[in-house]
């Protein structure tokens, strides 16, 4: 495999806290000979295991970008037996553009993985994670919203594999997170995503959603902070006492089917929040028209009985737009 093109202009090993760059070189019209620096914190204590935290892989979810910079600023060395490579805005030109894909190519980084070193500047940077800095990761925790375009129940999303032994650590992380949902990504889970990249590589890992909207909900950054340091705990990284989380749903797709998506355009007039249990025929909610004011609004119904994990956070949609993902209980 090629050499990563991207540079850390910091030292990972040693210990202290420091924080820095990893270089993207993208030469552009907007920046045709400097790089895109990527910011990267990184806090080494005693020996012992890595967690690789990471949020702003799409650039419009701002709750785990702000919750990594508080454990940025909170966590000082003498606290850790281990490291914390941080990476709070992975995905930098879509973060600072505020937008899911990147700015420099149109680009969704959770659907490169594993990259390319020679590609463009997404999947350069799904190639340096995946080659420079998940080797370097004994867990890892990827933080997720819905963005500008949806609002998720708080969930963490754990892989399930035929290595018994890593998906029970996924499933070990995902507990201790304490999300109210734990979503089981199986078939549907595409093979392009963070999740894949350290299923692939045998790395235990969870992502997590914590809402959405496009802002930085405090409840969710709050949910993410205490989650994530739940999750050191439970590696052996810091000890702190931190109160346990309630017990959490176990919850997989079954079929896309199950979902609503908008039949037309018109204002969506919902029914049910995220998180919500719903049951087969419920009302969702209406579309209704701008173009025919004077026409009747569309009725939805939930086609299944589930959970509505996520919702589009549009109030105009058009034909084919996420009005509601729903998801059912399940066992492992």
């Amino acid at each position: 495999m090629a050499k990563s093109r991207i540079e850390l202009d910091i030292c990972l090993q040693s210990p202290g806290k420091r924080a820095g760059d990893a270089l993207l070189r993208w030469s552009d019209n907007a920046n045709p000979l400097g790089v895109y620096p990527v910011p990267v914190a990184c806090i080494v204590g005693k020996p012992g295991p890595t967690a690789l935290l990471v949020a702003g892989v799409h650039g419009d979810e701002f709750e785990g970008p702000v919750a990594l910079s508080q454990l940025i600023e909170e966590i000082i060395p003498d606290q850790l037996t281990g490291r914390l490579i941080i990476l709070p805005a992975f995905n930098a030109p879509a973060v600072l553009a505020s937008q899911r894909t990147s700015p420099l190519d149109g680009r969704n980084l959770n659907r490169a993985f594993p990259g390319d070193p020679d590609g463009g500047p997404t999947d350069m940077l799904a190639d340096f994670l995946v080659s420079v800095l998940l080797p370097e990761a004994d867990l890892v925790i990827d933080l997720h919203a819905g963005g500008k375009a949806s609002v998720f129940a708080t969930s963490a999303l754990a892989s399930r594999c035929d290595n018994k032994q890593l998906m029970q650590a996924n499933l070990d992380l995902a507990a201790a997170f304490g999300a109210p949902f734990t979503w089981i990504l199986g078939g549907f889970n595409d093979t392009r995503s963070l999740n894949a990249a350290a299923l692939n590589a045998g790395v235990p890992m969870i992502a997590a959603e914590l809402g959405g909207g496009g802002g930085a909900d405090p409840i969710e950054v709050a949910n993410a902070v205490a989650g994530v340091k739940r999750c050191l705990v439970h590696a052996g990284i810091i000890s702190q006492n931190i109160p346990q989380a309630a017990p959490s749903l176990y919850v997989e797709t079954r079929s896309i089917a199950d979902n609503i998506y908008a039949p037309v355009a018109g204002l969506f007039d919902r029914r049910f929040q995220a998180g919500d249990q719903v049951e087969k025929g419920q009302l969702a909610g209406y579309v209704r028209s701008l173009d025919r004011l004077d026409n009747a609004p569309i009725p939805l119904h939930f086609s299944a009985t589930g959970h509505v994990l996520a919702h589009g956070n549009r109030g105009y949609v058009v034909r084919g737009d996420m009005l509601a993902m729903l998801v059912c209980e399940t066992e492992i």
